[in-house]
């Protein structure tokens, strides 16, 4: 019933910036007033106002929001299209929803993206107009929360924004729009949804896209299917935490619970998240086995990590007392000393885990060797831009320059172990819109069966 709004999907070519969502939404309501209205939801930590449509007359309701993580604009695309498509195509009309869509939820932080959404769209150019806040100040992860000595009552007026809408609306259906980096596309659900798995992987192979069949993002994940994951919660990463290290988690994790969390509680509401990345190699998909024990693979990521760690707080020591004048640095500066905080425990907790699962045991498969040795040098590379980002243009010229040197380093060694394509931004979208419009109706069909 769909395949046409996914075909007629545009070639984009870009991500569009923070100013260019907003223009689009206010042209849509302009033209069609009697379908959309356009509010402001609230304010961001700067002042900026965060916007959101509400489209549609349906008897369900659907929340769907970008930018959960301010380095993650290909949401913001999909609900671009999206919400053009939901007021000139009568065929959306069958879903019956009432759709909120707020394109851009972190404008501050896609703001310190932009530097990267027009392009050229390499590993290296990425990470160095790259920012991602600490948890403590990241959408998705700042929702109320009270589990044992874990209790955030913090949320920041993003997070608040969004609260109002599950509160208000209580949506049915739930869509935070992530993203990934480098692997393959992978799924989170908030329950169990058997009839979406074979959906949800042929989008992705209908796109020639790879499955993300590396390590999970966390090893206290619990797997539906193949690449397809029940949602974490704040509560796992506690109870992970609690078994593998000797402190009070709340105090390694110092941040709240997710938006799926959350509107669960509130609303009862189903979440999808669909995680795309932005290029891939094909090993993320190889499943045959490989020549090392799953566990050393894993210690190799965490070696490699605990030598990015070293680097990181060694430099950022030689100019963290010249920072404190540059108030714009504030950002980075926060980001990165969350990250030196935090990491000496989340990264033992890591290794003591590797180091006593017997699940571990085995031969790793070629992806996640490929996921532990080279993934993770991607990831490195995005913390030293954030690192480099902090540092440049505050007369540390010395540092700057090291650490610049450091990072096309290990852009050099990451590129020379990879074969990657960059994923056309129309393939991102259609998989992402496919699943949501798949999962739309899967609990449209789901009420009705009650």
């Amino acid at each position: 019933m769909f395949e046409h709004v996914l075909e007629e999907v545009p070639n984009y070519k870009t991500f569009h910036t923070v100013d260019e969502l907003n223009a689009s939404s206010e042209n849509l309501a302009r033209k069609h007033p009697e379908k959309v209205k356009i509010s402001r939801i609230g304010k961001s930590r700067n002042g900026e106002a965060i916007i959101a449509l509400r489209i549609g007359k349906g008897t369900k309701t659907a929340l769907l929001f970008g930018f959960p993580h301010p380095n993650e604009p290909i949401g913001s695309m999909t609900l671009e299209y999206l919400s053009w498509k939901l007021v000139e195509d009568k065929t959306l009309d069958r879903l019956d929803y009432t759709w909120h869509i707020v394109k851009c939820a972190d404008p501050d932080g896609a703001r310190l993206n932009e530097g990267w959404f027009k392009g050229p769209f390499t590993p290296l150019d990425y990470a160095l107009n790259y920012y991602r806040p600490p948890g403590y100040q990241q959408i998705e992860w700042t929702f109320p929360i009270k589990y044992k000595t874990l209790v955030w009552d913090k949320p920041i007026p993003e997070t608040k924004a969004l609260m109002k809408i599950v509160e208000d609306a209580k949506p049915q259906f739930m869509y935070s729009l992530h993203n990934s980096g480098f692997g393959g596309v992978y799924f989170y659900v908030s329950s169990a949804c058997k009839p979406l798995y074979r959906v949800f992987q042929n989008l992705a192979r209908k796109e020639e896209l790879p499955l993300h069949l590396g390590e999970p993002e966390t090893p206290y994940m619990k797997q539906l299917a193949k690449a397809i994951f029940k949602m974490p919660t704040s509560v796992e990463a506690y109870d992970f935490l609690k078994k593998h290290t000797k402190k009070d988690p709340a105090k390694i994790i110092n941040y709240g619970t997710s938006s799926d969390d959350y509107a669960r509680r509130v609303a009862g509401s189903f979440t999808l998240v669909c995680e795309m990345p932005y290029y891939y190699d094909a090993r993320i998909g190889d499943t045959s086995e490989s020549d090392v024990v799953r566990k050393d693979a894993v210690l190799h990521g965490i070696k490699l990590a605990e030598e990015r760690y070293s680097f990181v707080k060694e430099k950022y020591s030689e100019v963290k007392r010249s920072l404190t004048k540059h108030i714009e640095k504030k950002p980075f500066i926060d980001a990165i000393e969350d990250s030196l905080k935090r990491f000496p425990d989340t990264i033992a907790a890591q290794k003591h885990w590797a180091q006593t699962d017997r699940k571990l045991r085995r031969k790793a498969t070629v992806a996640e060797k490929f996921d532990s040795h080279v993934i993770s040098l991607f990831y490195n590379l995005l913390s030293l831009g954030m690192l480099y980002r902090c540092i440049r243009n505050t007369n540390n010229d010395k540092t700057e320059i090291e650490v610049l040197q450091h990072l096309k380093k290990m852009n050099k060694n990451l590129e020379r172990q990879l074969s990657y394509k960059i994923i056309p931004i129309r393939s991102l979208v259609k998989v992402q819109l496919g699943s949501a419009l798949a999962t739309a109706e899967y609990i449209s069909k789901k009420r009705r069966s009650k």
